[in-house]
């Protein structure tokens, strides 16, 4: 088809939504932002390093794609509004696969009220996508990584320790149990929880992508604090222990150490009632890092270059 008729089909393909004011098309996109502050994100995904191409399909790679970079936006207490989409890819890909990942990326979209409004596309060896998000904060304050006391609770919402077992059940060559493994090709973030928190009181907030313990470290060292979490509150679920046994791996490495599940952990006033969605599962003090029961935990989560 060639760049342009490439992106005919793309933006084809695309809808609006009413924060949109000037979409894919132009030289530029314009997005309404009534709060006057714009909340951004943007993430790389490369082919056989973020996404295999044997394990998901191109719509779960749109879906997770998209997640991922939304994930950021609702864990500062804003409302995603758009994605800007970059895509590199050979030239010899199928157009069904260009247009299952664009199907994937407007699917996830819909679920938080956003919309792609537009990228560029070029070509290269392997598959890359260079994803951002804009957000509105809705005359919110930013919830931040450094806004965490001593004194406060820390809670979670959403599945932790899920994508990682997923991970490493398509690695030993299986593709079951199917719960698990779509859990690795396309999480689900609790998306509305990430407003909600904010409009609790919520006084630092993140989103796991690179493991609990991981992603409380830098809560902490922005804090100026220590966190200290309850092995017994971090219980992994039924579905995560057979897994596990399984494979005779420990369930509670993926639930501490495991990323790409988007859950959202956050901190709160200890006085503050929390909703059903969120669990407590420790403590902010005075000290620096993350304990699990008193103790370091020996598992960090993923860093590139290391």
């Amino acid at each position: 088809m060639g760049e342009f008729g490439l992106i005919a089909r793309i933006t084809a393909a695309l809808r609006p939504v009413d924060s949109t004011v000037v979409g894919p098309g132009d030289d530029a996109a314009v997005i309404a932002c009534p709060d006057g502050r714009v909340v951004a994100s943007t993430d790389l995904l490369l082919e056989n390093r973020h996404f295999r191409r044997d394990w998901s399909t191109a719509n779960d790679v749109g879906h997770k794609a998209a997640a991922r970079n939304f994930a950021d936006i609702v864990a500062m207490g804003a409302q995603p509004t758009s994605l800007l989409v970059g895509l590199a890819a050979p030239g010899e890909l199928e157009l069904t696969w260009i247009d299952g990942l664009v199907a994937g990326f407007a699917e996830e979209s819909a679920e938080v009220g956003a919309a792609v409004v537009g990228g560029d596309v070029s070509a290269a060896d392997l598959i890359v996508l260079s994803v951002t998000a804009l957000g509105d904060l809705q005359g919110r304050e930013p919830v931040r990584l450094s806004g965490a006391r001593p004194g406060d609770i820390v809670a979670v919402t959403g599945r932790l320790g899920w994508a990682a077992a997923g991970y490493a059940v398509l690695s030993r060559g299986f593709r079951s149990p199917v719960q698990v493994v779509n859990a690795h090709r396309r999480p689900e973030p609790p998306y509305a929880e990430g407003v909600r928190a904010a409009e609790l009181g919520a006084t630092a907030m993140t989103d796991v992508s690179d493991g609990l313990v991981a992603d409380l470290g830098n809560i902490a060292a922005a804090s100026g604090v220590r966190i200290d979490l309850r092995k017994d509150a971090l219980a992994p679920s039924p579905k995560l222990r057979d897994v596990s046994s399984a494979l005779n791996a420990d369930p509670l490495a993926w639930v501490l150490g495991g990323g790409d599940d988007y859950a959202l952990v956050a901190t709160f006033p200890n006085a503050v009632r929390l909703p059903s969605a969120w669990q407590v599962i420790g403590m902010v003090n005075e000290g620096s890092g993350v304990r699990v029961d008193g103790l370091r935990w020996g598992e960090g989560g993923h860093e590139h270059f290391r």
